[in-house]
């Protein structure tokens, strides 16, 4: 499990100024190169390339670049108002993070840059007729560089915002986050399980400093304050959870230090919002969010949400893939609580059976995935899909206007009770 710092590291690390500025640092490092590398040219090259030409090209980048710039930011945003009004305000983030948008305005701003350093720096005489030679050179890699970005851009435009877009990548941060939990369902530490792991009565409570969402928890430290103190440690605010200060995050086996304490808390990393990479839940929550905006009267569109129960299937069917063996407990002094595979399916299912119980397409297609869930080779996954799949006939029986229509969907959800055990 990644620590505070690395997890902390990622998160800059996808913001969109980190790369703007890391381009940059680097667009104006090879600007000044060509002073550098100008004894090495030989002394006859500067007039066979005719190494004049540089300023006029200079001169283009830069003005063009600051115009592409613009528009490409206009554009960004007017994607990310899309994807809030038509998607979800929450899926917003995974475009923020998106590489290719990132690289792309890097990439312009970062030739901008170079293209103005080159200026100034040509006006002062610094380069000399071998360093304008090797400024020629770099200004036409830079040229390359920026056709392959509008050709990038323009192709990536096309998808930037859209739903399908957006909703795919929704489904691939929820897949990722729900495959490492399933691989690692109490993150490396020993389960804490309701009836099974006891907490002991004299055990100190720590609590949160504050209200919000914990995105992150650093099992390090907790196992570094557990092995010292030769003592447990109960986790009880897992990623995704509200947390406020008269709710414990953990509880400790024995006395702590002051010192020890703090670490315990600044384990928790807690924000205003839900994050993605620990938290399979919130993405599948965001997932049923999509379907159910889908199926309001203002945007009325059932074909989103049937593209979204497919999605919800591919999402549950990670936590049937195979494990391997030979997992370890790395901290047994720490016992984390698992996800269950029943919250998942509240998740996932419930707001689309309830928004979409008066439509008999929603309907059928609900009970269909229960069907095909409910064969997956786990008790768990029969007895979830068998009682979403009564819910979701319950529901429908009382918002269908036909009794033919209800026939229909009853007929399949008779299929899904036979299944299994």
């Amino acid at each position: 499990m990644t620590s505070r710092s690395i997890w902390l590291l990622s998160q800059i690390a996808r913001r969109i100024w980190f790369r703007a500025t890391l381009f940059s640092v680097l667009a104006v490092a090879t600007a000044l190169v060509a002073i550098w590398a100008s004894p090495y040219i030989p002394s006859d090259l500067p007039t066979k390339i005719g190494a004049d030409a540089v300023d006029n090209i200079l001169g283009i980048i830069a003005s063009s670049m600051l115009t592409v710039t613009t528009f490409s930011l206009s554009t960004m945003v007017s994607a990310y108002s899309a994807a809030t009004n038509n998607v979800s305000p929450r899926a917003t983030k995974l475009l923020m993070e998106d590489s290719t948008t990132q690289n792309v305005l890097a990439t312009f701003i970062g030739s901008f840059l170079f293209s103005l350093v080159g200026i100034v720096t040509l006006s002062t005489g610094a380069y000399g007729e071998r360093g304008r030679v090797v400024l020629f050179a770099v200004t036409i890699l830079v040229i390359i560089l920026i056709v392959v970005t509008l050709l990038r851009w323009i192709d990536h435009l096309s998808r930037l915002g859209r739903l399908t877009e957006t909703t795919e990548r929704v489904e691939a941060a929820t897949i990722a986050a729900m495959r490492v939990r399933h691989r690692h369902p109490y993150l490396e530490c020993s389960p804490l399980l309701p009836g099974e792991t006891t907490v002991p009565n004299h055990a100190k409570g720590i609590f949160s400093p504050s209200i919000g969402y914990v995105q992150h928890i650093d099992i390090d430290a907790l196992a570094a304050v557990a092995e010292k103190g030769n003592q447990n440690i109960f986790v009880l605010s897992i990623p995704g959870k509200l947390v406020d200060p008269t709710q414990p995050l953990a509880w400790v086996e024995n006395t702590v230090s002051e010192d020890e304490e703090a670490s315990i808390r600044s384990a928790f990393a807690i924000g205003d919002t839900r994050s993605f990479d620990q938290d399979p839940r919130f993405g599948a929550s965001v997932l049923a969010e999509i379907a159910s905006r889908a199926l309001s009267p203002a945007i009325n569109d059932p074909g989103t949400a049937i593209d979204i129960i497919g999605r919800a299937m591919r999402v549950l069917s990670v936590w049937n893939e195979p494990l391997k063996n030979d997992a370890k407990i790395r901290h047994p002094n720490v016992h984390i609580p698992p996800i269950k595979l029943t919250d998942l399916f509240d998740d996932l299912f419930t707001p689309i059976a309830r928004d979409g119980a008066g439509i008999v397409e929603i309907g059928i297609r609900l009970q269909k995935a229960f069907r095909s869930l409910a064969a997956f080779n786990d008790i768990r996954f029969s007895e979830s899909a068998k009682h979403h799949s009564r819910l979701a006939m319950l529901r429908a029986e009382k918002s269908l206007g036909l009794e033919f229509d209800k026939d229909r969907v009853k007929a399949v959800a008779d299929f899904v009770d036979k299944i299994g055990p």
